[in-house]
């Protein structure tokens, strides 16, 4: 058993497959109403690092802001995510005006901000990533419709493969600037396209695969990049070999690998363990069982104790610090 760690410590030595003194623990989540600025991402987000006294840090921005610069437009609620008021991509014909846009400024550039805040309160105490959605993902948010993004791709492949090209440039250069505001990586996130359910594998590989992998190898210094396996029936077995240091998935998701099933199949890092719905209404023990069970799958050697996807903004502080306390 190795000695007292620093968070630091204990994430990087998690992420090598190197003895750790317990195994590091976070969640996340999104605050509906402070994911509009900076300044209150920042703060909730510090907010809840220091309450939980988390390992590490995976920032929750508002998903929105992946699309927002291409024309997207949205209502936001104090309560509850905000939904779609104008479309940036409405028809096939939208296509052809999008381009790259400036991965460093408006939206993008508001979550640098947050970013710089976070890393200068944090100064290296504990490694924080930003959420990524694939261009892929990105296509989603813009339209609106995961129907109307699987019809370009069986009526306009040709043009949605160019667009995913340039929603893939911008997220290059916004990776690299996020590292340059403090991050140790970035969490990139499949989101529906992660599942069997909504695309066939063969597809992932001709709209999804050669995107992810060029943003990957942008940032492939990066000591803490994360590939996030979205739903059930994910395609994490052919996703494994993957130049990434940590996989997250629902290892509980109907169809999934097991944490123990993923490790004997990749030399990788897992990421994940914890039910959304034990966080929210599970009892305490049920919690500590669940995390235990993961500890246990793993022993405690490549992974992250986490929830499996973003939990719900209700779940009960008690099963956050019951979470917090679990590898402890």
């Amino acid at each position: 058993m190795a000695g007292e760690m620093s968070r630091t410590e204990r994430v990087t030595a998690a992420l090598r497959g190197e003895p750790v003194d317990r195994v590091p623990v976070s969640a996340w989540w999104h605050e509906w109403d402070r994911e509009w600025s900076a300044t209150d991402l920042a703060s909730a987000t510090l907010e809840s690092y220091g309450r939980y006294g988390w390992d590490y840090i995976k920032v929750n921005p508002r998903y929105t802001y992946y699309a927002e610069d291409w024309g997207t437009t949205y209502e936001s609620f104090p309560d509850r995510a905000p939904i779609i008021r104008t479309r940036a991509v409405e028809s096939a014909e939208d296509l052809a005006r999008l381009r790259s846009v400036d991965g460093t400024a408006s939206a993008f550039g508001e979550q640098l901000e947050a970013l710089r805040l976070i890393g200068a309160e944090l100064k290296g105490e504990a490694p924080f990533i930003q959420t990524v959605f694939t261009p892929l993902a990105v296509m989603t948010v813009m339209t609106g419709s995961p129907k109307f993004v699987r019809k370009l791709m069986q009526e306009h492949p040709a043009e949605l493969q160019r667009v995913l090209g340039e929603i893939e440039s911008t997220l290059i250069e916004y990776s690299k600037a996020s590292l340059d505001c403090g991050a140790s990586g970035i969490f990139l996130a499949s989101v529906e396209w992660g599942s069997a359910d909504n695309i066939s594998w063969a597809d992932y590989e001709r709209f999804g695969q050669p995107y992810d992998l060029r943003i990957l190898a942008s940032v492939a210094d990066a000591p803490f990049n994360v590939f996030h396996v979205c739903q059930n029936h994910n395609h994490l077995p052919n996703l494994l070999a993957y130049p990434i240091p940590a996989f997250h998935w629902d290892v509980h998701g109907e169809g999934n690998l097991s944490l123990g099933e993923a490790l004997k199949q990749t030399d990788k890092a897992a990421m994940g363990g914890v039910r959304q719905r034990t966080m929210l209404s599970g009892e305490t023990a049920a919690l500590a069982a669940e995390a235990a069970e993961a500890v246990g799958q793993t022993g405690g050697t490549r992974f992250l104790l986490g929830p499996g996807c973003s939990i719900a903004p209700e779940t009960p502080r008690a099963n956050l610090q019951a979470l917090a306390e679990a590898p402890r």
